[in-house]
């Protein structure tokens, strides 16, 4: 496929592969030039090497499958985008917007060096697609798009990830651990001294 060409999936035009490169983070936010690129490629690293730790800690600790998995959705994610931007620069040719394809392993080289590279974004589901009428204020005449990011199989796992933590696991966020802690056991005398214990 060339920059920017696409097809529908399954024939439907609310569902499409679109070929799109990004210079980026994650639903092709860019940042700040070559130095931001490189500076997020570090950032990436340094992320990828925690978030391995934290998933070996959470192994060891025996902690719920759902916390674990959530976490590896995310590392998978962080690795997934960092390969892309490590190599894909290394082993292709440009591709110029619709023009022609990208060669792999090309005479003079690819089109940047290690960790310069783009990432290849493919998925983009523009399922609301309109025009705001003119009369409107502010965004009269405007277009809008839900959802307009084309984004990768590497960002849907760091977004599953962080979902399936926020709804499923937020008691970790908060403590650190998922396990069930013990209920604390309070003495209670009623009238007559006897005791009582609460829950």
């Amino acid at each position: 496929m060339t920059y920017g060409e696409e097809f529908g999936i399954l024939g439907l035009s609310w569902a499409r592969i679109h070929f799109v490169e990004n210079e980026g983070m994650a639903f092709g936010i860019s940042f700040g030039g070559s130095g931001g690129k490189l500076a997020l490629s570090l950032f990436r690293l340094v992320a990828v090497a925690f978030l391995g730790y934290i998933l070996v800690s959470l192994i060891k600790a025996k902690e719920k499958h759902g916390l674990i998995a959530s976490f590896a959705l995310i590392l998978a994610g962080a690795v997934g985008n960092i390969l892309d931007s490590a190599f894909f620069g290394i082993l292709f040719s440009e591709s110029s917007y619709h023009g022609h394809p990208a060669i792999m392993f090309p005479e003079g080289g690819g089109y940047a060096p290690f960790l310069y590279g783009r990432v290849v974004d493919m998925f983009y589901f523009p399922m609301i697609d309109f025009h705001w009428p003119d009369w409107m204020p502010v965004w009269g005449g405007d277009r809008f798009q839900f959802f307009k990011p084309v984004f990768n199989v590497a960002d849907s796992a760091i977004s599953l990830g962080v979902l399936s933590m926020l709804v499923f696991h937020r008691g970790f966020l908060r403590t650190g651990s998922s396990k069930d802690v013990e209920p604390e056991v309070v003495e209670v005398t009623n009238q007559d001294g006897a005791s009582l214990e609460e829950e």
